[in-house]
């Protein structure tokens, strides 16, 4: 078992109704917000006007458009030029993980004189942050419990996860229910999203009872609500639960005193996302099971096995390579049946720019030092596979 450093400083506040805490909450930070938000998907449900009614008496100034892969231009840019002129107290994000993503490199260019892309890159550590308020609107990507964020440069094809203790939302609204009205596709993609984040942190060298437990535990309701989530959008105790174990998928929870594993799929996907601005969980979905069957192995198979068998419920009597084969099949399948399409050909990515990505993937990720090591060939192939 590893050492580790863990706080978590976020304040969840869960559960049906719970957005009428707002007015309380905000009061402790000040009278002027940036609140940011992204297409129209806020107001169809009434939120918008709920918080605008809650926060009647507060200066308001909105940010509103900010896409999935959020972009450092114009969002982020604009963002902390607003920030900047209008002496912002406090960044309120309405909405799903990009919006919440965006919002933290906001947070921390608002309290910078240079280029907030400075930081982002880490060029420059942060000294201080604008606090963040979220209200969280679709379960995937967890960043309301953790302290990074993914943005977009897109004249430089660069996807980079920003990461600073500054940035953990200072509170986090949960409500389940307005998760209902989120479509199918992004219903399923968000399962996958949260189950590759899960995925990240089991295949490591070094390990847990424990934490091994809580993440197959994890994998399984995720599969099990997503299916409920997509049956019955209105359910709320699979909508509520879903949302639950996607919030504890980036802060470390799930795997305090793991090895290191370099998160090798997102640094795969990122490529894809920032290249082609798909949706980033079913470019995880296409990714996962390819990267799973190449660096099968000797060294990989006994943590195949463990997943296959305490995951899947696969014999565990089997030859141990069955055992691996039939749960990276199981993992293919389940993403199939949810209705995310499996092929990188199906969201618009020929084998044009395959190269290329898997330079930029090899050049700028790490991925050489995860507990599987990757190469630009390695890469390369997985992307090809994924055809």
């Amino acid at each position: 078992m590893q050492n580790f450093d863990y706080q978590t400083p976020t304040r969840l506040i869960f559960g049906k109704g719970v957005v009428e805490e707002l007015p309380q909450v905000m009061s402790g930070f000040g009278k002027k917000i940036l609140l940011t938000y992204g297409g129209g998907s806020i107001k169809k449900i009434g939120l918008y006007d709920k918080v605008k009614e809650l926060l009647s008496g507060y200066e308001i100034y909105e940010l509103s458009d900010i896409k999935p892969n959020p972009k450092y231009d114009p969002s982020v840019l604009d963002g902390v030029r607003m920030c900047k002129e209008n002496e912002v107290d406090v960044i309120l994000s309405v909405g799903g993980g990009s919006v919440l993503d965006c919002s933290k490199a906001i947070a921390a260019g608002a309290k910078y004189d240079g280029d907030p892309w400075d930081l982002i890159s880490y060029k420059v550590k942060a000294k201080d942050a604008l606090p963040i308020v979220d209200i969280i609107t679709l379960a995937a990507t967890g960043s309301e419990y953790d302290m990074g964020g993914v943005i977009s440069r897109t004249e430089t094809n660069d996807k980079i996860g920003y990461m600073d203790p500054l940035l953990y939302p200072v509170v986090s609204f949960l409500d389940p229910t307005y998760t209902f009205s989120v479509s199918k596709k992004q219903t399923a993609a968000g399962c996958a999203d949260a189950m590759n984040h899960i995925m990240e942190q089991y295949f490591c060298e070094d390990s847990t009872i424990l934490n091994d437990g809580f993440m197959e535990a994890g994998l399984k309701s995720l599969m099990i609500n997503a299916r409920k989530c997509l049956e019955n959008p209105d359910d709320y105790t699979a909508r509520a639960e879903m949302m639950l174990t996607c919030t504890y998928g980036c802060n470390g929870i799930y795997s305090l005193g793991n090895s290191y594993t370099g998160w090798p799929c997102h640094g795969m996907e990122h490529a894809l996302s920032a290249y082609y601005d798909i949706t980033h969980g079913e470019g995880l979905a296409i990714i996962t099971p390819r990267w799973m069957k190449h660096i099968l192995s000797e060294k990989t198979v006994e943590r195949f096995v463990k997943y296959g068998v305490n995951v899947f419920g696969i014999d565990a009597s089997l030859d141990k390579f069955e055992i691996a084969e039939r749960a990276i099949e199981a993992t293919y399948k389940f993403f199939e049946s949810i209705n995310i399409p499996m092929h990188l050909k199906d969201v618009g990515i020929d084998e044009s720019r395959i190269d290329e990505m898997a330079k930029h993937v090899a050049d700028n990720e790490g991925l050489e030092n995860a507990w599987a090591p990757l190469m630009q060939k390695d890469i390369a192939e997985i992307f090809r596979a994924s055809l």
